[in-house]
């Protein structure tokens, strides 16, 4: 027992410290999410009022729970944190409601739960904007069905394409939460969705679910009619200064592309000074390319890490000096045609080495 106490106590302390290098507070859900007791995608569903309290999503039974609460308690004391408690709350079509953590837990381990423990480091005009932001409800989302339903309130069909709102996992159509009245914007215009955001006392944001990427999308938000029209005459009135500086921005994207090219180049040479200064250049151009997803464009890349550089110019020599390419043209599995060629990339790599 005392072992199995210290082993939880170990992995306690290490999702929450995991969580403080990411971020100036740590709650108690952090802190199971990071021990595997908890899903992130259990956390939002519970967030949005699908689920009616969170305790039966937790892979962890009571006493086990209480000990991890206790453990993470006594932790952030000895770190110097300090608590701050904030309400979780919840969407629902009449506002935001407060969230419950299980329908048997006494108000201690509720309290327990809306503990946050903040750095010590946090003013305290910060630790109230934090204590604020912890207690706002997520925005309302409502859902582009891509089948049928029925709303579970009046009983109206829901053809394809139709808006649903959930709410205790039932489907209700928009003229029974209240939505009706809002207008849809669809998403693309940046400008003028944050402007009718701002604008509007109640706002839905709308999603999709993908098949062929298995997750909700978001397609646009529900907006008041007002607030549309106020943020468009705005978006028509400033809409040659907000081109300009579009302008303005893309080059300015440019320039620091162009210096990243080169340095890239440059260090590409450094870490191969047998490489022809041309093939590198090309190399970097390539690995750099903006939403290109590639090694370049990572976090690795853009601080110029040897190991991201190396693995640039690895899938560089691979694509342009092997027949890797063909063999993948003739059907030749991904892993099978890597083997093919890593003799030809090894001596490739091995002469642009030498000095």
């Amino acid at each position: 027992m005392a072992r199995n106490s210290g082993d939880l106590k170990l992995r306690v302390a290490r999702a929450a410290e995991a969580v403080l290098s990411r971020q100036p507070y740590v709650s108690p859900i952090d802190v199971f999410c990071g021990i595997g007791w908890l899903a992130s995608t259990q956390v939002d569903a519970w967030r949005r009022g699908r689920m009616d309290s969170l305790a039966p999503a937790i892979q962890a039974g009571p006493a086990k729970i209480g000990a991890a609460l206790s453990i993470f308690g006594e932790w952030a004391k000895e770190k110097g944190l300090h608590p701050s408690e904030a309400q979780y709350m919840r969407p629902t079509r009449s506002g935001a409601t407060p969230l419950i953590f299980s329908d048997a837990a006494d108000s201690l381990t509720e309290k327990s739960f809306r503990t946050h423990y903040v750095s010590p480091g946090l003013t305290e005009p910060k630790r109230k904007n934090l204590e604020d932001k912890l207690a706002r409800a997520p925005q309302p989302v409502v859902f582009e069905i891509v089948r049928e339903s029925q709303c579970a309130e009046c009983g109206a069909e829901l053809p394809r394409g139709s808006f649903l709102f959930m709410e205790a996992d039932q489907p209700l159509c928009l003229y029974c939460t209240g939505f009706a009245e809002l207008e849809y914007l669809p998403a693309g215009d940046v400008a003028l969705t944050r402007r009718a955001g701002k604008y509007s006392a109640r706002t839905a944001v709308v999603v999709r679910f993908s098949r062929s990427r298995g997750r909700y999308e978001r397609q646009g938000l529900l907006v008041e009619a007002a607030a549309l029209e106020k943020a468009e005459r705005e978006c028509v009135d400033d809409f040659e200064q907000r081109a300009a500086a579009r302008i303005r921005a893309a080059g300015q994207r440019r320039e620091q592309d162009r210096g990243m090219v080169a340095e890239m180049a440059t260090q590409i040479v450094k870490l191969f000074p047998a490489c022809p200064p041309a093939e590198a250049s090309a190399i970097a151009e390539h690995t750099a390319v903006r939403g290109s997803g590639r090694v370049g464009r990572t976090a690795a890349g853009r601080a110029m890490e040897s190991s991201a550089l190396t693995a640039a110019v690895i899938a560089a020599v691979r694509h342009r000096h092997t027949a890797y390419d063909q063999l993948l043209a003739r059907q030749t599995p991904r892993e099978v045609a890597r083997k093919q060629v890593a003799a030809t990339i090894d001596q490739i790599l091995t002469a642009w080495r030498k000095e």
